[in-house]
């Protein structure tokens, strides 16, 4: 299972190291695209098909399923890890999470999340007052409000 959180850099070239902790399990080609939340999302080669999570079975005729693979697989790169364990993050992944030189990467049981330092900093001040309420509705099988 992959969990924890790890500081990371960005450096001028945009490279990054993938933690050492998560590279056993990932293996050295990776697989990165847009998260749903401003951040971005890292899945090993062998599992990226959990990025269609929840369409898989939709047809191509349903235009949520189609939008949903759009975002998800349209915006994704290929990364191979280099004998140091850093890939090059490509510049419109970069933007689009508004990444600067601190970064986060988040385990989240099959894939990692890569977050600028500051922007989950306050994703998680936001969670601390909100996870209450998100624990009740979860538990009475409850739907979101946002």
């Amino acid at each position: 299972m992959i969990l924890g959180q790890y500081e990371g850099k960005l450096d001028e070239k945009s490279r990054s190291s993938f933690p050492k902790r998560f590279r056993g399990v990932f293996g050295e080609k990776l697989i990165i695209t847009k998260g749903l939340d401003r951040n971005l999302i890292i899945v090993s080669v062998a599992n990226w098909e959990s990025l269609l999570e929840g369409t898989e079975e939709l047809s191509f005729l349903n235009k949520d399923a189609r939008e949903m693979q759009r975002f998800l697989l349209g915006n994704a790169a290929f990364v191979e890890l280099d004998d140091k364990g850093r890939f090059l993050l490509p510049g419109y992944l970069r933007e689009y999470a508004g990444l600067s030189d601190a970064l986060i990467f988040a385990g989240m049981k099959r894939l990692v999340e890569v977050w600028d330092k500051t922007l989950w900093e306050k994703e998680q001040l936001r969670l601390s007052e909100k996870v209450p309420s998100i624990a009740e509705r979860l538990s009475e099988g409850g739907k979101s409000d946002e």
